[in-house]
């Protein structure tokens, strides 16, 4: 509460059509909450092949459905998707789950970027969103990342103009020296 009364936010307030917005949320939950039980299930597969554990994805939807936090009507989507590919990936690959998120996808975009400009936060929607994103690419830009842990740990690190598996390591001061935390000076 103190740190309302001293920081400031934007000064843009929403302007538009109300009723499409409210759509826009719509769209946005629903979006969020398939990558939530994407997230979900990825974890148990993990969890699954690190304890030796046959699960019934499947199933385990339908066992939710009948309790009494989780009542989901696309539980009973989940369950088909197992069952028509009971080795899938991530929910986001099967057809159904796919077309959702492909026609929800701007109005998440849309929710999330005019809550940052109205100075809404919306962690769900975002980092749902940011989790999206990251698992539809190919190649992120990693590269600062890598260079940062590179320079302070030489880690190494690899590029995309050579084969997978060649890591490179660069002197990053003039000096080159080793590098460590100690000879970085902001």
């Amino acid at each position: 509460m103190a740190a309302s009364k001293v920081l400031t936010g934007p000064a843009i307030k929403f302007s538009g059509d109300q009723k499409a917005f409210i759509e826009d949320i719509r769209k946005a939950l629903y979006a969020s909450k398939i990558c939530s039980y994407a997230q979900g299930y990825q974890l148990m597969k993990l969890a699954a092949a690190e304890y030796g554990w046959d699960l019934n994805y499947g199933e385990i939807a339908l066992m939710w459905r009948g309790g009494c936090i989780i009542r989901a009507r696309f539980l009973g989507d989940i369950k088909k998707a197992f069952d028509k590919n009971p080795k899938l990936a991530n929910l986001l690959m099967d057809d159904f789950f796919k077309k959702v998120i492909d026609r929800c996808q701007d109005s998440w975009r849309r929710v999330v970027a005019q809550a940052a400009l109205s100075g809404v936060p919306v962690p769900a929607f975002s980092s749902a969103l940011n989790y999206y994103d990251g698992y539809r690419s190919a190649v992120l830009p990693a590269n600062l990342l890598q260079a940062q842990r590179d320079y302070f740990g030489a880690h190494t690190y690899e590029r995309v103009d050579h084969p997978r598996g060649e890591f490179f390591h660069t002197a990053w001061t003039e000096h080159s020296g080793s590098t460590t935390s100690s000879t970085y000076i902001a």
